[in-house]
């Protein structure tokens, strides 16, 4: 889901005006977590948010790099597991699909990410938490699975046959590395599905202000049981974490979720990102969600 964003669960209340929250799309959690892309770089943008854009180097590496031959798996895409777990877009729209399939490049493996699978795990207030990157034969049916909840699809639009969700896991797999879906593990389980993406070369770009390496997350908690909790809160602070962590040139973390999910919007909020502006997408009007590298010790 490239600027699609994560859809979220149950019980989302349309809002009529944005006071608290906003969250991640599909991120369920306490407060609640739903995502956001993209916004207008005019009005309602903070000055920050304005500074110059100059192309990343590996989008103009990329653009040198067409021509080639074949698109490359990403390599995350096929790596172990997390201990204690064992078997089991949108992507035309300009906002739920980041990597268009059969782009040639001379990147390595996750360059673009800087190996999500490698990243480890992280304890959190709700256990141990690990990114696991998705395998299409392994993860298919328990993402669709959840993707065919009624509150989830009411946001993700990713429901009917697994073919539906495997049309929108491929160009992300099969891609230039610029976003991986994984599995969220908490504890051994697999609980949530992520999308972590580089928002600066994603057609959510077009919509917001975006910086060098800005990065992008999607979330949506997969079981009924795990929302309402705060587990999105707690979890959407832990991947923002990760992503700071290992993406050193990586200033923000930013989300676009449904402005209707407000319960994701409050989660976002309460993992300490800001609300940015209102941003209309080609799928939604979203609420852009920034965590800042220089705020991290703040909020």
């Amino acid at each position: 889901m490239s600027s699609t964003d994560a859809r979220t669960d149950a019980g989302f209340t349309p809002a009529t005006a944005l006071t608290d929250a906003v969250t991640d799309e599909t991120a369920d959690t306490g407060p609640g977590a739903d995502e956001l892309t993209g916004s207008d770089p005019g009005a309602g943008t903070d000055v920050a948010d304005t500074l110059d854009l100059r192309l990343p180097d590996e989008l103009i590496d990329l653009i040198a790099g067409q021509g080639g031959t074949g698109g490359q798996t990403n390599g995350s895409a096929d790596q172990g597991t997390g201990a204690g777990f064992s078997g089991h877009g949108h992507a035309a729209d300009g906002t739920r699909a980041h990597a268009p399939g059969g782009t040639s490049t001379a990147l390595s493996d996750d360059d673009l990410l800087d190996n999500v699978g490698a990243w480890g795990p992280v304890t959190t207030r709700s256990g141990v938490f690990q990114l696991v990157p998705v395998r299409i034969e392994r993860d298919l049916p328990l993402i669709s699975r959840w993707m065919n909840d009624p509150a989830v699809a009411a946001f993700w639009e990713l429901e009917g046959p697994e073919s539906v969700l495997e049309n929108h896991l491929r160009p992300q797999l099969d891609g230039d590395g610029r976003s991986a879906p994984c599995l969220g593990v908490l504890d051994g389980t697999p609980m949530s599905y992520w999308e972590i993406y580089r928002a600066d070369l994603d057609p959510l770009a077009r919509h917001y202000p975006a910086r060098p390496h800005d990065t992008g997350v999607h979330l949506l908690i997969g079981g009924v049981a795990n929302r309402g909790r705060g587990l999105g809160t707690d979890l959407l602070k832990a991947v923002a974490d990760l992503v700071l962590d290992h993406r050193p040139p990586c200033a923000r973390v930013v989300a676009e979720p449904d402005l209707r999910n407000t319960p994701s919007v409050s989660a976002f909020l309460s993992a300490g990102f800001r609300f940015s502006a209102e941003v209309d997408l080609p799928d939604k009007r979203a609420a852009l969600m920034i965590r800042d590298r220089a705020l991290r010790a703040l909020l």
